[in-house]
């Protein structure tokens, strides 16, 4: 079956060696703006480069790598309730980040009017926090608000969200982050909860190339994305 894989910059041509090891030969070539491997026995392999870039460079694992590891500096926004992770990414380097957590009341088994008002006491916490991380994001992915240096501005190329999507939503809603939001690309990062280790793992999936493979014989399901090391 077909399936799609994340390789960092630094695996990329073992990446492709380790493929050609399993399929037979391969001949690449660059069709809309993606490296492609054609082995002999039939197998594909597409690479995208992360950040919603298109690649034109040479046809070859080398160049493809030497641009998956281009410095761009990038954002990254994880949110969910009460958790947020935010920070401005220069190619694999975090330049500058704040990961926070604000309280949110979990689901109660109480009915009738102690349900409702619990229900309006989360939605209170929940929005709190979601306005906590809006301030963060402005910060660091902007260089605006009440505490940033002047002149600080990150000229971000992309921004990759993960979480909640409801809550980035949330976040994003802010009016200060609106050209945030045109920024935003692939690949959406289901983080179970924003904290310090999550956050470094999305720096390592927002960088990485993403390879579509199609095998002989296989059928259209696809199956999870996954951190490839070997092809």
């Amino acid at each position: 079956m077909s399936r799609t894989v994340r390789v960092p910059a630094a695996r990329v041509v073992r990446w492709f060696e380790n493929f050609g090891a399993r399929h037979g030969e391969a001949s690449c070539s660059v069709e809309a703006g993606r490296l492609v491997a054609v082995a002999v026995d039939g197998a594909v392999a597409r690479a995208a480069l992360p950040l919603g870039r298109g690649y034109d460079g040479a046809p070859d694992p080398t160049s493809f790598a030497e641009a998956v590891a281009a410095p761009v500096t990038w954002g990254l926004l994880l949110v969910r309730k009460g958790g947020f992770a935010v920070a401005v990414v220069r190619g694999t380097e975090v330049v500058s980040s704040k990961v926070g957590r604000r309280h949110v009341q979990g689901k109660t088994k109480a009915g009738g009017q102690s349900q409702q008002r619990f229900a309006r006491r989360r939605d209170n916490q929940a929005r709190q926090a979601y306005e906590a991380a809006a301030e963060h994001a402005v910060r660091i992915l902007t260089g605006t608000g009440a505490d940033a240096g002047a002149g600080t501005a990150p000229r971000l190329t992309a921004l990759v969200c993960g979480g909640d999507r409801s809550a980035v939503d949330a976040v994003l809603a802010d009016a200060r982050l609106a050209r945030l939001r045109d920024l935003r690309v692939d690949p959406w990062l289901p983080v179970p909860d924003p904290r310090a280790a999550e956050l470094a793992q999305a720096v390592q999936d927002g960088s990485s190339a993403s390879v579509e493979i199609d095998e002989p014989g296989a059928g259209s399901d696809r199956a999870p994305v996954k951190d490839d090391r070997t092809g």
